[in-house]
């Protein structure tokens, strides 16, 4: 069975797909985008396997 760990991730609207791509690299997974505390900002919530 996978064991997953997990991490949030502050995203700025104006970098948004280089912060996620910069994950992606490192291997996370994208799991959902919620709003952040203010209108700027939004939270992802990522996943990728444990080694």
């Amino acid at each position: 069975m996978t064991k997953w760990e997990y991490v949030t991730v502050p995203l700025l609207t104006h970098a948004t797909k280089q912060i996620l791509d910069n994950w992606g690299d490192d291997g996370w997974e994208l799991v959902a985008v919620v709003p952040g505390p203010n209108p700027e900002q939004l939270v992802a919530y990522m996943k990728r396997a444990k080694a």
